[in-house]
């Protein structure tokens, strides 16, 4: 409805709506740069390998998230097998094989934004329980939420099936990263994995899967940072024109923004990853809780006053679940 609206108000906005296939000279560029620096570590000592990857690896693996992202909307090229292609050559220095599962899952969460059975974006009940509330246990969270980002997709009552592009997905893991020790050693590939563990988990630039959802205000779903780093993550921090928008790609959602003021300039922003960081670990306000749920009407709670809603199932194969 806010969409339609929107482009009833500005009709312009649909020239913003495209394919921007200049975002593969990005993926080539980080997945050089990756290999690179990898292979200038290969000697060096296991720390040298963890400092690097925390002090500039971190910071190019979060990108090559960024363009999977944008490959999951499909946003590079018109052909979706090439925008899969696309993101299966910017998953290989970050050692797991991500990005298929990761367009499955994420364009669910665009479509049942909220729903804890069908929104893999949502942690866990019993996730948020053991490690959500202390700062210890949100900082290990953090430490480990690749895992756990993994973990949540088995609870999901549609589970992506493997096909032939998971596999390939896997595949060519395994093979570059085998490569990879063969040639240049285990402190190569540490330096990858330390890159990527650190890019979405703990490290400043973990500020940003805070950022999207976890509430500030409880009127308020969804926030967009709009800080400095977006310069060199690809407009990322643009989450709530990116939700209005999913079909607009990254070079165009600070023209939307500019376009549509008066739905953005009012709400809630962010300004700083790191004080997004700082304030999720040691905020005790803050917790694994801090997020908006739907039940199967449509109807908004914060997590922890919803219950996970089994009927949820019914509604969604009777037709009758109000989406996000």
């Amino acid at each position: 409805m806010r969409t339609r609206e929107m482009i009833k108000k500005y009709p312009g906005i649909k020239k913003l709506i495209g394919k921007n296939p200049n975002t593969m000279y990005v993926i080539i560029t980080c997945v050089l740069i990756q290999v690179g620096v990898a292979i200038l570590l290969r000697n060096q000592p296991w720390w040298a390998a963890v400092i690097t990857a925390w002090c500039f690896g971190a910071f190019v693996g979060h990108t090559l998230f960024v363009t999977i992202h944008e490959v999951a909307h499909n946003l590079l090229f018109k052909n979706k097998n090439s925008n899969t292609i696309a993101g299966i050559i910017a998953n290989l220095p970050s050692v797991f094989p991500s990005s298929v599962s990761f367009q499955r899952y994420h364009l669910r969460h665009h479509t049942f934004q909220g729903v804890h059975e069908l929104d893999a974006d949502l942690p866990g009940y019993r996730e948020a329980r053991v490690l959500g509330n202390s700062a210890v246990g949100k900082a290990v969270w953090l430490f480990l939420f690749p895992i756990f980002q993994v973990g949540r997709t088995f609870r999901l009552k549609e589970i992506a099936p493997i096909d032939k592009w998971v596999v390939i997905n896997f595949s060519s893991q395994l093979i570059f990263t085998g490569l990879m020790w063969y040639f240049f050693g285990p402190v190569a590939v540490l330096y990858m994995f330390a890159s990527f563990m650190f890019s979405i988990g703990f490290h400043p630039l973990g500020g940003r899967w805070i950022q999207e959802h976890y509430l500030v205000d409880e009127a308020q779903e969804t926030y967009s940072y709009y800080g400095i780093l977006n310069t060199i993550q690809f407009n990322i921090g643009y989450h709530n024109e990116h939700h209005d928008f999913p079909s607009i790609p990254w070079n165009s959602l600070p023209k939307l923004k500019k376009m549509a003021p008066d739905y953005y300039d009012n709400l809630i922003a962010h300004k700083s990853w790191t004080w997004v960081f700082l304030n999720f670990i040691f905020n005790p306000k803050m917790t694994l809780f801090s997020r908006i749920t739907r039940d199967k009407r449509g109807n908004l709670h914060v997590m922890d006053e919803a219950k996970p809603d089994t009927e949820i199932f019914k509604a969604v194969e009777q037709g009758t679940f109000v989406g996000a």
